[in-house]
């Protein structure tokens, strides 16, 4: 793939039915919209089509839909209705997440009759909160199945590239990633997959086959789908204002390549621009005066649709929360390094700048970025954090997705300061910068729990959610160990995978001012609109979801407004 995607179509003045603007779930909006009968545009801000949705792992939450029900997930829609109103709470209106129920089967039906993609259940990846009225230990994520992006021709090169390279040409799905990050604990389980992969990827390249997974693989299904039906996507296409009749959003001006046009909208405007994850002002003013956040975001998320919105008097809400993740402290321009089942796995621990734990290190990610914020907020900060761990585990367990069984720490970390080594608590204590008398007793609490099994101080292993990402070689609980002999500590920052608070909007992804009037002709699905489970985060793939589901609503609702003006089609 080239660093410099090509250019794309030109932008021109020109009349649609829908203006998509942003090319990650925003896809879905614009496949469902054309599969309406209507003539749809959408427009990205950056060079590359896919959005966050391509740096991603692409997992969505859909509950009902029906792959889960082919492979036999045991669910009702009373168990969902249960869990969600049990997890969102008075987070978000209810509204909300029941239009997501109901539309959200015949969203990813919409998506299967308008791409190449097929889908898989992730069967086991539990649901975040399982132990609320009608989780599911088994989960109801899905994924979509390893995906030929060479259909797309000669705009391949206009996809978003992944976050994370494989050292081979191998497409991993998340389910794939659980079993390969267990490659030495479970080599019977985990090698016919990696080999299975290898094959597909290198195999795939010798036939012309390009395969990819994850967020890719989503992203380019979707672009497929958009390529097949002729939909147009301009790049490089910045959204400056929407323009208006009366109260009504006809359309926007478009920014490309610093030439402006006006694209006029019949029927309404979908703002599907992500959040504001690199708007480092609005995220000090709504979140933490102290923050420095390292977000996965795609970097044009700027807030622009939350700013076109509010301009127009659309209403924000949840402006405080972000899909928070704990991270590799990044060097240089290098971007962060997830910590996903790293923090569940035995012979490890996580500790503050006072050397003491403060958190269930297994939690689930938005669960430990509101925390870290909970601390500050109450005056007890965390600090740095540190993700402390044995050789033991360094020669069982990939670590940050790059550093593999038995590799050394890469000596940059060292250099950088992000990474120490020592032979006992007390001599890392000093490097890591934490009292060593608190981490020494921190080391030996954890170590006496550890053996017995029980977390009795943060309950970790408790959840089902904690055990997906555990060590199932290891007895009585799979994510603890006691620590022993060499140690190593990597320094660990909050990231993000983009911020969730946004425009207000209704179930039908309307967007409603403050005095819950409705902007008419103005949508708002993804990151751009306020998270549809409020303050939660109910399993993997969740903002997928709704931006997948909330994008088919869009459409059908668009679907049924009349033409609010005439002019020459793009």
């Amino acid at each position: 793939m080239t660093s410099v995607p090509p250019a794309g179509p030109r932008a021109k003045d020109t009349t649609v039915d829908v203006l998509v603007v942003g090319s990650g779930t925003g896809m879905a909006a614009a496949l469902a919209s054309h599969e309406e009968g209507l003539d749809v545009l959408v427009v990205e801000k950056t060079g590359y089509v896919g959005g966050s949705t391509a740096r991603s792992g692409g997992a969505f939450w859909v509950p009902g839909n029906d792959t889960l029900r082919a492979e036999g997930a045991p669910d009702s829609a009373e168990a969902v209705r249960d869990y969600l109103r049990a997890v969102v709470g008075d987070g978000a209106p209810a509204s909300r997440w029941e239009a997501f129920l109901e539309h959200g089967r015949d969203a990813v039906e919409m998506l299967r009759r308008t791409t190449p993609m097929r889908f898989f259940w992730a069967r086991g990846y539990s649901d975040y909160h399982p132990e609320n009225p009608g989780g599911s230990p088994l989960g109801r994520t899905c994924e979509c199945l390893p995906f030929d992006a060479s259909v797309l021709g000669a705009e391949r090169t206009r996809l978003r590239p992944g976050v994370v390279e494989a050292p081979v040409p191998m497409p991993v799905t998340g389910a794939d990633y659980k079993w390969m990050n267990l490659m030495v604990r479970t080599p019977l389980r985990s090698w016919p997959r990696i080999l299975k992969r290898a094959v597909q990827g290198i195999g795939g390249l010798a036939l012309g086959r390009d395969y990819l997974a994850g967020g890719q693989a989503l992203a380019a299904g979707m672009f497929a789908g958009l390529v097949r039906a002729g939909v147009p996507v301009w790049t490089r296409s910045s959204l400056v204002e929407l323009t208006t009749e009366g109260d009504r959003v006809t359309g926007a001006v478009i920014e490309q390549d610093g030439r402006r046009v006006v694209v006029t909208a019949r029927r309404g405007v979908v703002l599907a621009a992500g959040g504001f994850d690199h708007d480092l002002p609005a995220r000090r003013e709504h979140q933490s005066a102290r923050l420095e956040p390292v977000s996965l975001g795609a970097e044009g998320n700027t807030g622009d649709g939350i700013a076109a919105g509010r301009s127009l008097g659309g209403g924000v809400a949840l402006m405080q929360e972000a899909w928070w993740f704990p991270a590799v402290a990044p060097i240089g321009d290098a971007g962060p390094a997830v910590l996903l089942a790293e923090r569940s796995l035995p012979g490890s621990l996580m500790v503050d700048h006072t050397g003491s734990r403060f958190i269930n290190e297994a939690a689930d990610y938005m669960s430990f970025g509101q925390e870290v914020l909970r601390r500050e907020a109450t005056g007890s900060p965390v600090g740095d954090m540190w993700l402390v761990f044995d050789q033991r585990y360094r020669n069982s367990y990939v670590l940050a997705g790059s550093v593999y069984p038995r590799m050394p720490l890469p000596e940059s970390w060292y250099a950088a300061g992000i990474a120490v080594r020592a032979g006992d608590g007390r001599e890392l204590a000093d490097r890591m910068g934490v009292p060593p008398e608190s981490f020494a007793a921190t080391l030996e609490r954890f170590n006496r729990l550890a053996a017995s099994g029980n977390d009795y101080d943060f309950h970790r292993g408790e959840s089902a959610y904690d055990r997906y990402y555990g060590d199932p070689t290891v007895t009585p609980n799979p994510n603890l160990r006691p620590l022993s002999g060499t140690l190593y500590a990597v320094r660990v920052v909050l990231s993000d995978l983009g911020t969730c608070g946004g425009l207000t909007v209704d179930g039908n992804a309307r967007v409603v001012r403050e005095d819950g009037a409705v902007v008419p002709g103005l949508y708002a699905i993804g990151n751009t609109a306020a998270n549809a489970f409020g303050h939660r985060y109910p399993g993997a793939g969740a903002t997928i979801g709704q931006g997948l589901v909330f994008g088919f609503v869009a459409a059908k609702d668009l679907a049924a407004r009349k033409f609010a003006a005439s002019g020459p089609s793009a």
